[in-house]
């Protein structure tokens, strides 16, 4: 088993609770938890360990949000969400973390501000982009990030937004998104050690966490209006991009 400090546990389990969080309702609010699990957890464990949060997490979200997923959406993802894993699989014995990071964080930030400047001229008359490479490109973006450093957050939130889903299906639609992915991801973590059977056992006493975040999820989820719900998801994309760049 891990072993950590009072202050780590501390800090572990917090992440635990707005893994939960961000899964049934605040997409978006997970951008702290991968700084700081590192910080409470060797580099390499804390990857496999949040792997598995992320996976008992999804178990929650996915059975609250069992009928609000836009299919299309995700299967359109998939594909080339699967090809970014492999590539991602790949690129981490090419390519760290550090080297990536500021590129994602790039792309966010751009893609942030064309679709601001879209609804800020077009307002509900701005085109909602159909093309093939916009979901092919931002689902292989989200398999590279994911496989890479659990940060497809910020990609996700961005197709999202441009979908212009009500935030319900918003929420429900990544929610199915991750599920699937988490899984493929899998087997690629535990040949590179990053999920083992010590991560599963740790990862299995956050339950608890994770349920209490799951639950104050559903509760913000229900009583933000979808007009905050839309501002504060950008805001957020933006301070996951940012943090990515330093």
């Amino acid at each position: 088993m891990l072993e950590l400090s009072p202050f780590g546990w501390f800090v572990v389990s917090l992440c635990a609770v707005m893994v939960g969080i961000t899964k049934t309702g605040i997409p978006g609010l997970g951008i702290l938890v991968v700084p700081l699990m590192a910080s409470a957890l060797p580099a390499r464990s804390s990857v496999g360990v949040l792997l598995g949060i992320l996976i008992l997490a999804d178990l929650f979200a996915v059975g609250y949000h069992r009928h609000n997923a836009k299919w299309h959406h995700v299967l359109r993802l998939l594909p080339p969400a699967f090809a970014g894993i492999v590539a991602g699989y790949f690129g981490l014995r090419l390519v760290t973390n550090e080297q990536l990071k500021p590129i994602i964080g790039v792309i966010v930030l751009v893609m942030l501000a064309v679709n601001y400047w879209k609804t800020r001229t077009k307002g509900k008359d701005a085109s909602i982009p159909t093309q093939w490479w916009f979901a092919a490109g931002l689902g292989f973006l989200a398999g590279i990030t994911t496989m890479m450093a659990n940060a497809a957050g910020p990609i996700m939130i961005i197709y999202l937004l441009a979908m212009r889903l009500p935030k319900v299906e918003f929420v429900g639609t990544g929610v199915w998104f991750f599920f699937v992915v988490n899984w493929l991801k899998v087997p690629f973590s535990a040949n590179l050690q990053l999920m083992t059977t010590e991560s599963v056992k740790f990862d299995l006493m956050m339950l608890p966490f994770i349920a209490v975040g799951a639950l104050a999820g559903i509760f913000l989820l229900k009583r933000i209006p979808q007009k905050a719900f839309a501002a504060v998801v950008q805001i957020l994309a933006a301070a996951a991009a940012i943090k990515l760049l330093f």
